[in-house]
């Protein structure tokens, strides 16, 4: 009798709701997500003159259905996991956003707080779970945990990237290849220096927030801001279809899922 990969699988590795092989795909679709959600977050509140209230209640209230669906989901499904990231990209900008343009929090200030609000949070999940692995979770409160620290991965990316690409006049390129570099000194030193797993991780995780975030306002914005000038409909459609068409890939081929063993 033939099973399927997912059959084969024991049932911890059924209950993970995450990708727990971490590839090249992840990575790339991890950071198109984030310059996506920087991109649709500007399209929808400027382009489209949806404002910065409104499309932060819609794609708020959007972000809260696919979590919830994601969160009763019995198994680690690609296109629901991949569009709950790219949906918490999306509110994790416009919270910083709202601090900034609404309530007049400077940069530096909201990114010290995203801070330690991520950092409070891996406190806590530490704390209570005694793992911060992503291949611990398999219970609604590592889940909990999990989407919580992305969200302020995401809200502090977005401070961190603006911070530096525009209140430091870094610049985009700039920005987007220190950060680039720290991603790279991440992977350095787990590869060559047995460096921990979780942790190399959660930081590579946090930096391809603001990379993603200074590569999408680079390919956006116009040449007299230092940009490309492909706007922001045309960088998040290109974006979107090279995520569905990697996700379809990994649904396919499950190549981000545990394998049978």
């Amino acid at each position: 009798m033939q099973h399927t990969a997912l059959a084969a699988q024991p049932d911890w590795a059924q209950a993970i709701k995450v990708p727990v092989v971490i590839t090249l795909y992840f990575w790339l679709i991890k950071i198109m997500a984030t310059t996506v959600g920087e991109t649709a977050a500007d399209f929808l509140s400027v382009d489209l003159h949806v404002g910065l209230v409104g499309t932060t209640v819609v794609m708020t209230v959007l972000f809260l259905g696919v979590l919830t669906a994601q969160m009763r989901a019995s198994r680690y499904v690609p296109w629901l996991y991949w569009l709950t990231v790219t949906l918490i990209s999306v509110v994790g900008t416009l919270i910083t956003d709202n601090l900034t343009d609404h309530l007049g929090v400077p940069l530096p200030v909201s990114t010290v707080l995203f801070a330690l609000a991520l950092a409070a949070t891996f406190v806590g999940w530490w704390a209570s779970e005694r793992t911060l692995s992503i291949h611990s979770i398999d219970t609604p409160r590592r889940e909990a945990f999990y989407w919580a620290a992305i969200l302020f991965t995401f809200a502090l990316g977005t401070a961190g990237g603006d911070l530096a690409a525009e209140r430091l006049q870094l610049g985009y390129v700039l920005s987007a290849l220190l950060f680039g570099g720290a991603i790279a000194a991440a992977a350095a030193a787990f590869y060559l220096f047995k460096a921990s797993a979780v942790t190399t991780f959660w930081i590579a995780y946090i930096l391809t927030r603001p990379l993603g975030a200074t590569f999408g306002d680079w390919l956006s914005k116009p040449g007299s801001e230092g940009g490309l000038g492909l706007g922001t409909m045309g960088t998040s459609a290109l974006f979107l279809v090279a995520i569905m068409l990697l996700v379809a890939y990994l649904t396919k081929t499950r190549r981000d899922a545990k394998p049978a063993v």
